[in-house]
């Protein structure tokens, strides 16, 4: 089952997320209605930033997928950062507005009722945000899709604020300490403050052409040292990713005396050994004489 989940497009899921979105806003909102506690309330708005960020990952995610053109010749892959941003900001303007409940609600402290059935839908509301998460996560690994991750860490988050407000309800019927409820609704506003921040910021870095992850640097290394040789070198490697894509770029010495055709031909098993080594990698390579050094602008001068 988690093999055919992995290979599940991400606009598929993104749809799914997008209708699961609007079910579990009725149930929350109902369990709301019906409790009239503002800890679920800032569950159910927290719901509606699930429907759209989904929405505008989805759109992010068709843009990413589209071919490079005259105007875009690497490609759209960095769209899906936006979609994340997005989705970032959203969970922040939430968290403000649940603050503001909350705070309304402390001032003016109300009994909750109907408690069992309001619990009820929101445990089951979660339970499907749960499975979708999961499922989102496991194909964002496969398809290395960033919207795709933002959105099943989202709803991750969502599952742990939702288990956290049944936790608040459960000691205000307990205790009769209505003010649990506003503080359950706080603690839940500070916890998707952070991960908005946190998508916010992963979101800035990959648009600042991040260097790959260490264990994909390993993997490009090891292909590197099987070529190695007395007579073959490779110097100035730098690496970036861009959305789904990843590229790197080095220079690779040889001999002088070598033909053009007899270098090139190394250079193309060396391009293709990396790019079979790493999905979704692009590698270019720039051939240099063995006694030729490149040389780079100190960035005083590029300024």
């Amino acid at each position: 089952m988690l093999h055919a989940l992995r290979t599940v497009r991400p606009q598929l899921l993104l749809r799914v997320s997008i209708a699961v979105a609007v079910l579990t806003i009725a149930l929350k909102s109902l369990a709301w209605w019906l409790t009239g506690s503002v800890g679920l309330l800032s569950d159910a708005m927290e719901s509606v930033v699930n429907l759209a960020s989904a929405v505008f990952a989805l759109l992010m995610v068709t843009i990413a997928r589209r071919p490079a053109d005259a105007e875009h010749p690497y490609g759209h892959h960095k769209a899906e950062y936006f979609s994340s941003g997005f989705e970032g900001l959203l969970i922040i303007v939430a968290a403000l507005g649940i603050f503001w409940a909350a705070a309304q609600r402390l001032l003016n402290p109300q009994p909750l009722v109907q408690l069992g059935l309001g619990l009820g839908l929101s445990v089951l509301s979660s339970a499907i945000n749960g499975l979708l998460a999961w499922a989102m996560l496991a194909s964002a690994r496969t398809h290395r899709s960033m919207a795709l991750e933002g959105e099943g860490r989202h709803l991750i988050t969502d599952v742990w604020t939702s288990a956290g407000v049944i936790v608040g309800i459960g000691l205000v019927a307990l205790s009769g300490w209505l003010w649990l409820d506003a503080a359950v609704a706080i603690g839940v506003a500070l916890n998707i403050l952070r991960e908005g921040a946190r998508l916010m910021w992963k979101s800035s870095q990959g648009l600042m052409d991040e260097a790959l992850e260490p264990e994909i640097l390993a993997d490009i290394e090891r292909i590197l040292e099987a070529f190695r040789h007395p007579s073959i070198r490779f110097d100035h490697i730098s690496s970036r990713r861009s959305g789904q894509r990843r590229f790197v770029d080095l220079h690779m010495h040889m001999p002088a005396s070598w033909t053009l055709r007899r270098a090139a031909a190394v250079r193309g098993s060396v391009e293709q050994a990396l790019m079979s080594a790493v999905p979704g990698l692009r590698a270019s390579i720039q051939l240099l004489p063995s006694d030729v050094e490149a040389h780079f602008e100190d960035e005083e001068d590029m300024l």
